[in-house]
């Protein structure tokens, strides 16, 4: 039986649950319906269950604008990022819009009949179900949630240990006392340091390269400041989170203007962190602040368990693994009874699920990002895609407020389509986030990332005030959006109904 809405959102995590919200929240008086494929919301929050999982941004600027998020502390674990979320989705009334347990696996645009038609399985029966709608709103990110990027490990078949990947963390996975190497260096692995190193009986981070980290305090002053001023949690809310965007956008701007600068003060607060006895070559990386994103090490933790010797760090490449542990192209040995690879995540768009316009495939690789929201030639769609520089819900939350912009537009002009169009000058040849960032999951993602714009409103600019007034205030209908009507031609979806 079809199922219709007029806006069908993929994922009930941070951005879907934020754009369902707006929608009723702009009155747009728009239908609609969320397909998740887990069984629960949350998206990466209810996927990732590692030891210690938290944030990497602020919670200020990583929550909602519309939403408070109440507490001093500057980083939030998973569980309360995911209560978080399914708190907002009650209070909103979404939840009852959810179908839990869908995977999506196809999009498919119909021109003549000016409808999305969506496949998805429902992965406890096996069945498909079709959903039809209006408009399209991908809100998965860009993870692939069934698999995390892990390299082949020259001779780890030989290892008599267990290797974990983060994205698939197991259950009764048992470290106490025992040996742990954790590879990599993002955010994930300085996370699990120190989470893991309370019962471990050691733990080594083994790094390739450094990673840019700043220390911070585990709760934010000014929040502390403002909650014992009294001050109503909106107003404190809004005040907080006004100073840490500015915060977030100066830092990214003086390391974009002087990197040498930055660099020297996020070395310095590390060294004044990290003590005199670690060798700083483990935290001076050879790229410029922000090439890769920045790490946020919260009241210290990770250098607290390295001056304690609880945890230690080398910096050097993998020759082999043997049977108790890794051996080094240095030619020292790790010991090792587990390994954890906190490697990099794969990137996907849209969950995996395949795209058509008029029965022709659709590579999201070959369109071209509109306003950082839209897609070249990608008719009545979105794909919420946060900030890479700065807390991904500032992105979302703009992003949703523009569709709403849209929609109202259209209601009050009688307009059924968009689409934008991009000609070849737009286009440039990396992609969206290519520009940004240098992270591997940006190189590995360029495959599927949609590209980049060389002008206007196709250039991707991550900067959250430039596209507060680009979203929010610039013009709906400025030519380069198309807008078409209903046509006498174009059918009503057969049995369809309201989700």
């Amino acid at each position: 039986m079809a199922r219709h809405v007029d806006v069908l959102i993929i994922g009930a995590g941070l951005s879907g649950i934020g754009m369902a919200c707006h929608l009723g929240r702009e009155n747009t008086g728009r239908t609609y319906a969320i397909l998740e494929r887990r069984e629960s919301i949350g998206g990466t929050w209810d996927l990732f269950r590692y030891p210690g999982i938290r944030s990497d941004s602020d919670m200020l600027t990583f929550g909602y604008g519309f939403r408070p998020w109440v507490g001093t502390k500057v980083l939030a674990d998973g569980p309360n990022i995911r209560d978080y979320i399914a708190e907002t989705a009650e209070e909103y009334g979404v939840t009852r819009h959810i179908r839990f347990g869908r995977k999506v696996v196809q999009a498919a645009w119909s021109s003549e009949d000016q409808v999305w038609t969506t496949t998805a399985v429902d992965e406890r029966t096996g069945e498909s179900e079709t959903y039809t709608s209006d408009f399209l709103v991908g809100c998965t990110g860009y993870y692939d949630y069934d698999k995390g990027f892990r390299p082949q490990f020259p001779g780890e078949e030989n290892f008599g240990g267990q290797i974990v990947h983060p994205q698939h963390w197991p259950e009764d996975l048992d470290y106490r006392d025992k040996r742990v190497v954790v590879i990599g260096s993002g955010a994930t692995a300085i996370t699990l340091v120190p989470a893991m190193s309370t019962d471990a009986e050691h733990v080594t981070m083994l790094q390739r390269s450094p990673t840019y980290i700043a220390p911070l305090p585990a709760d934010d002053p000014v929040a502390v400041g403002l909650k014992k001023a009294k001050l109503p949690a909106a107003l404190a809310y809004k005040t907080g989170r006004a100073r840490n965007i500015a915060l977030q956008r100066a830092s990214f701007a003086l390391s974009r203007s002087n990197p040498a600068l930055s660099r020297t003060l996020l070395l310095r607060a590390v060294r004044v962190a990290v003590g005199p006895d670690v060798d700083m070559r483990h935290f001076s990386p050879t790229y410029n602040p922000w090439d890769q994103r920045l790490c946020i090490v919260p009241n210290g933790d990770l250098f607290r368990v390295l001056r304690n010797r609880r945890a230690s760090i080398v910096t050097d490449r993998i020759a082999s693994f043997t049977e108790t542990g890794i051996r080094l192209e240095s030619g020292a040995e790790l010991p090792a009874d587990i390994v954890i690879s906190a490697t990099g995540l794969n990137v996907q768009m849209l969950g995996g699920a395949a795209l058509e316009i008029d029965g022709a495939p659709v590579a999201t690789r070959d369109l071209v990002a509109y306003k950082g929201a839209l897609m070249s030639g990608l008719p009545n769609a979105m794909m919420i895609i946060g900030y890479t520089n700065a807390s991904w819900t500032l992105k979302a939350d703009l992003a949703a407020e523009y569709f709403c912009r849209l929609l109202n537009h259209m209601k009050a002009e009688g307009y059924s389509t968009f689409v934008a169009v991009a000609e070849e000058a737009d286009r440039a040849p990396e992609s969206m986030m290519g520009g940004a960032l240098t992270s591997g999951y940006i190189a590995r993602g360029d495959a599927v990332m949609p590209r980049q714009g060389r002008r206007g409103p196709w250039k991707v600019i991550n900067n959250y005030y430039r596209d507060r007034a680009l979203l929010r205030k610039a013009a709906i209908d400025d030519g380069i959006l198309r807008f078409g009507k209903k046509s006498a031609a174009a059918r009503p979806v057969a049995g369809s109904r309201s989700a």
